[in-house]
């Protein structure tokens, strides 16, 4: 058996967002509980060659390898980056240059941050044009998590933190970890 491997995307990790912590924590427990390798990246560490591409041979190296490692998976965790930044369009033309067929049938989470009155909001428009990317390969869980759930950056609401181990619990059945040892983690 292959060493497993769970990669976080997310949006903008040049700065401290409650996204890049939102993804963090939840790939480091999906790979703490597959004993998986972890790897997190953020979409600008595509650099300058990734906006211009049209498809993946048009990437530099580091970007392509990137890609390799988002395509050779066991799961995925996705975090949308602000509601209002452009990273949205990055984040589908990212999938765009992807390979659909080699993601089919692996476990992805993705995770929206934003202000508590903008739920619905947040989660239409962020993560519904990324829905539309899994939808035919996989069946991706969507976490939210508003601004008041984070202390300091820190994800502190019970209540987020159990849709998050439920999300995690179901990412790791996906990928075929058994389930006691999810329960033991």
């Amino acid at each position: 058996m292959s060493k497993k491997l769970v990669v976080g995307l997310s949006g903008n990790l040049t700065r401290p967002s409650k996204t890049k912590a939102f993804v963090s924590h939840i790939a480091g427990e999906v790979a703490s509980r597959a004993g998986a390798a972890l790897s997190i990246f953020d979409i600008e560490d595509l650099g300058p060659s990734f906006p211009l591409a049209k498809k993946h041979d048009d990437l530099d190296p580091a970007a392509r390898a990137i890609v390799e490692q988002v395509l050779g998976a066991d799961a995925l965790v996705v975090g949308s980056p602000t509601f209002k930044g452009s990273y949205t369009g990055l984040f589908k033309h990212f999938f765009d240059l992807l390979d659909p067929s080699s993601l089919r049938g692996k476990p992805v989470i993705l995770a929206a941050t934003g202000g508590g009155e903008r739920h619905s909001l947040v989660v239409e428009h962020q993560l519904r044009p990324l829905f539309g990317f899994f939808e035919a390969q996989t069946l991706p869980t969507a976490i939210y998590a508003s601004d008041k759930d984070f202390a300091d950056g820190v994800l502190v609401s019970e209540a987020v933190q159990a849709r998050a181990r439920q999300a995690v619990a179901e990412a790791c059945r996906v990928a075929g970890v058994p389930y006691s040892v999810v329960r033991a983690a």
